[in-house]
Parts: C-alpha cells; structure tokens; sequence
C-alpha cells in the first residue's frame, strides 16, 4: 500500500515510527515491541535513518522484516546527508528490490559538530529536490514530507518554512507527517495556514508520549518544540518516580490524541522510540483495539 492510501473519508491512517537498533540485543528486543505495535493494526510503519546514513542497511533490513514478518506496509526513511544524487539512486533501487514500496524523504539534520547543512560534491541540497528526484525516477514510491507546526528551527520565517513544505508536496510529496509537538494550537494554526497555502495532501499529526522528563527536554531542545509549563510542572512533582512519570505522560498524550480526532485529522503518527506501552497505553485510552492474537 502507498502511503497516501492510508487516509480517507472512511480511513483513519495509524502509523509507528522506530530506529535502527545498534545491537542484536536492541533488535530483539525492538521486534517484541512492534508484535505489541502490530496488534493495533497500523495503516504502515516507518523506520528512520541515522545521521549521515550510517544506518541505512539497517534500515532497509529492519522495515523488510517487518514486513515479511507482519504483513505491514512500511516506508523507509530518506536523507540527503551524505550522498550523492547516485548513491541516493542506488539505495532507491534496492529498495525497490526489497519491495518497499514508501520512502519518507527528508533533506536531514547536519552531521554532529555542525552547524549548517552543507551537500557533499554531487548531492542534493533540499528535501525538495529529493521528492523530485524520487517522483521523476522511481514514480512507484509513495512519499511522505516532514511538517513543522512550530516552524524548522533554519527557516527564517514561519512564512518561508511553509513555502519550502509546499514546495516538497508540489514536487510529488503524498502526505505531511508532523515534527512532534505538545501544544495542539500550534497544529490547528499549523493546518489552517497550509490550507491558506493551497497543501491539500493529508496533514498527519507526528505524537511523542512522554514518559521520562529528563529524555523529553533533550528531545525537545534538539528539535525546537515547546513543552506546556503545566505539563512540565506535573512531570516534575514525580521526577523521582518513573511509574508515575510515565502516568502522566499517557495521560496528556491521550487527551492530546482524543482533540486532535475530534478535529478530523487524516491520522496520527506515533514515535514509538522503539518501546511499545506508551502508544498502546495512549490507544487504549482513546478507544483502539488490539487484534487477538492468533
């Protein structure tokens, strides 16, 4: 299934995403939670790519055997770090080998110790032109595009990230998966203003659950987004205690799903971080169900 098929009038797109694991303990212990992920049956599952590509064998062996083993569509994640425009071609080409049939196509963060995105000699230098290149060479690939509710921390205005994701969509991008965010008005703001924008691909909310504060500042000073000062508040009066830590994380994530599906949207995209009780605990909450096992 391409991943634009995932949202509809009558479909309600669920997607987990995970990391390469860097051990063959990791792994092992990442497939027992996506068993877990799986029961909620989800629309695809999507697995990330390390920094300057480091993981990409990785990750085409990961979303293959989840699919082999599951039955599940799944895309693989896409960066323009480190490539060039042929070796960008050649990791397309082997996952079309593999059967994999989405790409989330992102242009990637700098490597580590660096400040600007710089493309290496025969690369590319916008997700833009990644999607292009993807639509233009391998049309089977469905795509999905990042989002920024809370405007990418390098734009130079909310106005111009919004202009640089419609560019992305214009060049082929199926759907808009979101960065993660925790104040549910920056979406809404976030989704009228691409509607403005004429972005009439689906607008996919991307939900962290937090279930350690400590990890979660970290998450979010990285990429920019704002934790409530309430919900910090409430994490810190149990920062000693990580039962109740993870509580209330739930607890605010499921309130946050619950409004975002009353406001329509097409899905909702979970970053799983490879563990599997903080989303399952999160749709329980607002109402899914998991598929007896066989």
């Amino acid at each position: 299934m391409r991943i634009g098929e995932a949202y509809g009038p009558d479909t309600f797109g669920l997607s987990f995403e995970l990391f390469p694991p860097k051990t063959a303990g990791g792994e092992i212990s990442l497939f027992r939670h996506v068993s877990q992920l799986v029961s909620f049956q989800p629309s695809f599952i999507t697995c990330t790519y390390g920094a300057g590509g480091s993981t990409r064998d990785k990750t085409l062996e990961i979303v293959e055997r989840v699919h082999q083993t599951y039955g599940c569509p799944v895309a693989s994640h896409l960066t323009c770090v480190g490539a060039t425009t042929e070796q960008l071609r050649g990791y397309l080409g082997e996952a079309a080998q593999r059967k994999i049939v989405n790409i989330v196509a992102l242009r990637g963060d700098p490597p580590k110790g660096e400040t600007e995105f710089r493309p290496v000699e025969g690369g590319l230098h916008f997700a833009n032109d990644l999607v292009q290149l993807i639509r233009g060479e391998f049309p089977e690939f469905g795509i999905a595009v990042a989002g920024y509710p809370e405007t990418h921390q390098e734009a130079t205005s909310p106005q111009a990230d919004l202009e640089n994701l419609k560019r992305k969509v214009d060049s082929g991008g199926d759907v808009v998966i979101t960065q993660l965010f925790y104040n549910n008005s920056d979406f809404f703001r976030f989704r009228e203003a691409c509607d403005k924008l004429g972005i009439s691909v689906p607008i996919v909310p991307g939900i962290l659950p937090v279930t350690n504060l400590a990890q979660i500042q970290r998450i979010t000073n990285l990429c920019g987004a704002r934790l409530p000062d309430e919900f910090v508040s409430d994490l810190q009066k149990c920062s000693d205690d990580e039962a109740k830590q993870f509580e209330v994380g739930v607890q605010f994530a499921s309130r946050q799903v619950q409004q975002l599906r009353d406001a329509d949207v097409p899905g909702i995209h979970f970053y799983v971080l490879n563990k599997s009780q903080a989303t399952a605990g999160v749709l329980r909450n607002v109402g899914f169900h998991q598929a007896a096992s066989e």
